[in-house]
């Protein structure tokens, strides 16, 4: 394996979409023809649903790096991180669950025939329950252990043990409700007293007095939380933060919820009050404050549950994995880093999530305007409508030093520590660290037409259709391979490299170590390629996407139904397909065209459904020719036919033929000719 294992790539802007964007007015941004949502769908180690998919929801339970929801019809669905034996991954049958708990690592449900199944890291044997496996009416997860409650009102207990939150105390009986903390476990007994075990570092199995009519209980960290019949809430435990103590007035609650070193309250109007450590804003309740039936809290991540059965989420996780869960609607266009991602709003604003690592994820105000964005290891970089770049997070080796004259840029990529960058001339500029040479881009300069990074090599289209590489080579990811031509974008993992053809075949070469180079058969119909770690993920012209390489973490398992995605993305174990999309209803004004470099010829949208415009900008006046092609070399209709004047012109095409009918999904290329020279844009339709 060379160098080390955490790399970074940005997804590439596919084939100069970017320029399509710049000098966009505020408002041509449209739901594409076709397509209902824009939806960012993940999986492998990190796992993304789209808000439709969390609505709904009849209970929510939060862990250190995930969510689990349970749906109406008794399914359970899970997102965010899915690290330590996939804990996102509900077991099949995924039918007749009733209830939902987690911790950090694990998830557990309760069927509705009493059997409790628990899946994760289970790295203390949590998933061992002990027969019968039956008869249980609750289910609470700790950090290491479980609690099951038998319909007989006793207690079962297994996992880590070695603080003695297993060893339920005697009598093990009458117990109505249960809850378990890191090393803690809380029992609430049918006279209105609790019963704590465990450990006690902190006094969170000091029950206060006086010990009797509670209602309900949670378990924190390293406090615990009682909510008494005349809706008064009593704290006791680890303190620092004031996570014991809630505010006034102390009444009203009907249920609590604990995280790490916060708690959570839901009064009788479904309003939720939070108090102790906000360093994440855990504390910090979305607005409208209102309609809540359900709370939950783990770490420093806050959920409530509505009464329209959508989840609402706050604050952070370990890495934030969480975040975008909520609002998961309206992206155009988004970035996969090894562990932090960004996505692309209709109203060019930016969403990151995963890991904040140097601020990867803290995206500069003013948060508006953005047309493209790639994220490198622990940095990132946008790309404004006037050609300008912004770049926040590590500010090693100078990545938020943006080369002079920061205007002008269409295309931009970044690699574990280096960052490329497309100039509407055709020339490249690369800064960061130079290692390997990653930064030295190769002469003649000029004529460039994408770029790509990996972690420490960088690859970019010439206009001819030719790719150039450059940087490390230790894995031959900057050999391209014969006959080097006829590409139409470029792409690049953490140490391979991919290039997408005309006639919809993908080439790839460099490290294959988990088979990442092995494009399956049959290699035809992509309209788009990335890369990740040890994987690559690429999106046929149906709609569809397939992906190959290692899936150790179930990141080449693409979800069902695999269909409607627009575009795709991969990261170090993750992959995201984005589903449907809204795109730029209009072109850019004359006023903000780009600048013409020979004639140059970009199409938006790319795929579209049910019609793209082709945009080109002509040096001189003259005769032009613009025809569509399928790809075998068929004319399939002519466009433009005649002379025209120097300046910015458009075409439209409606996916039709010359007589009307028409046309299937699949890939085409828009030729244009003028003045002895030839330009052609690849075009994906979807159907």
């Amino acid at each position: 394996m060379p160098e080390s294992a955490r790399w970074l790539h940005r997804w590439t802007v596919r084939r100069l979409v970017a320029l399509a964007f710049l000098g966009a007015a505020p408002g041509t941004i449209g739901a594409t023809a076709g397509w209902a949502q824009g939806e960012i769908v993940g999986w492998g180690e990190s796992v993304l649903v789209g808000r439709s998919a969390t609505s709904g929801l009849m209970a929510v339970a939060t862990a250190g790096g995930h969510i689990v929801g349970l749906k109406t019809d008794g399914s359970v669905i899970a997102w965010g991180s899915n690290g330590y034996g996939a804990s996102c991954a509900a077991p099949l049958p995924n039918e007749d669950y009733c209830a939902v708990a987690a911790n950090l690592w694990n998830s557990a449900a309760l069927r509705r025939d009493g059997s409790i199944v628990v899946w994760g890291s289970c790295s203390e044997g949590e998933d061992a329950i002990p027969a019968p496996n039956a008869d249980f009416r609750s289910v609470a997860v700790g950090q290491y252990h479980v609690l099951g409650l038998k319909a007989d009102g006793s207690i079962v207990a297994w996992g880590s043990n070695h603080r003695g939150q297993c060893a339920v105390p005697h009598p093990n009986s009458a117990f109505v409700a249960v809850a378990a903390g890191i090393h803690h476990s809380l029992g609430l007994k049918a006279d209105g007293s609790i019963v704590a075990w465990g450990s006690n570092d902190y006094g969170q199995c000091s029950v206060p007095t006086p010990n009797t009519g509670f209602a309900g209980l949670a378990a924190g960290g390293y406090h615990s939380l009682g909510v008494r019949l005349d809706g008064s809430v009593a704290g006791w435990g680890y303190d620092q933060s004031g996570q014991c103590r809630a505010p006034s007035p102390n009444a009203d609650f009907t249920a609590v919820a604990a995280g790490l070193h916060h708690s959570l309250g839901l009064t009788s109007d479904g309003t939720i009050v939070a108090w102790g450590n906000n360093q994440l804003g855990q504390c910090d309740i979305p607005e409208p404050n209102s309609g809540f039936r359900a709370v939950s809290a783990c770490y420093l991540q806050s959920a409530g549950l509505g009464a329209d059965g959508a989840v609402v989420t706050w604050g952070s996780c370990d890495q934030g994995w969480v975040r975008v869960a909520t609002g998961n609607s309206g992206f155009v266009d988004m970035a996969a880093g090894p562990h932090h991602f960004l996505g692309i709003k209709a109203d060019g604003s930016i969403v990151a999530w995963g890991s904040n690592e140097s601020g990867a994820c803290e995206v500069p105000w003013p948060n508006s305007g953005f047309t493209a964005v790639a994220a490198g290891d622990a940095h990132s970089i946008g790309l404004r409508p006037d050609g300008s770049i912004l770049a926040w997070g590590s500010a090693d080796f100078a990545l938020r030093e943006i080369p002079v004259p920061n205007t002008g840029f269409v295309a931009i990529a970044a690699g574990g520590a280096h960052n490329v960058a497309l100039w509407s001339t055709g020339v490249l500029t690369a800064w960061g660290r130079d290692s390997h040479g990653q930064t030295s881009v190769p002469g003649p300069n000029s004529d460039f037409t994408d770029v790509a990074a990996g972690r420490s090599h960088s690859l970019a289209l010439k206009a001819n259709g030719t790719i150039v590489a450059w940087g490390y080579n230790g894995e031959g990811q900057c050999e391209v391979p014969e006959p080097n031509s006829g590409f139409v974008s470029v792409a690049a993992g953490s140490f391979h490299s991919l290039g997408l053809k005309a006639d919809g075949s993908i080439v790839a070469w460099g490290w294959n170590g988990g088979g990442q180079c092995n494009v399956p058969s049959p290699n035809a119909g992509f309209l788009a390629v990335d890369g990740g770690e040890s994987h690559s993920i690429a999106l046929k012209a149906d709609g569809s996407i397939v992906a190959w390489g290692d899936n150790a973490w179930t990141q080449c398992d693409t979800p069902s139904p695999n269909g409607g995605f627009t575009a795709v993305a991969a990261g170090e174990q993750v992959s995201f397909g984005l589903r449907g999309g809204v795109v730029v209803a209009g072109l850019p004004s004359d006023d903000h065209h780009v600048p013409a470099r020979g004639i140059r010829v970009v199409s938006f949208p790319n795929p579209f459904n049910p019609r793209t415009t082709i945009r080109y900008d002509l040096p001189a006046a003259g005769p032009v020719r613009l025809s569509v092609f399928d790809v075998a070399g068929r004319l399939v209709r002519t466009l433009v036919d005649e002379s025209l004047t120097p300046g910015n012109h458009e075409a439209a095409w409606d996916g039709r033929d010359a007589s009307g009918r028409e046309t299937g999904s699949g890939s085409y290329l828009a030729r244009l000719e003028f003045g002895g020279k030839v330009e052609t844009v690849h075009l994906g339709l979807i159907r």
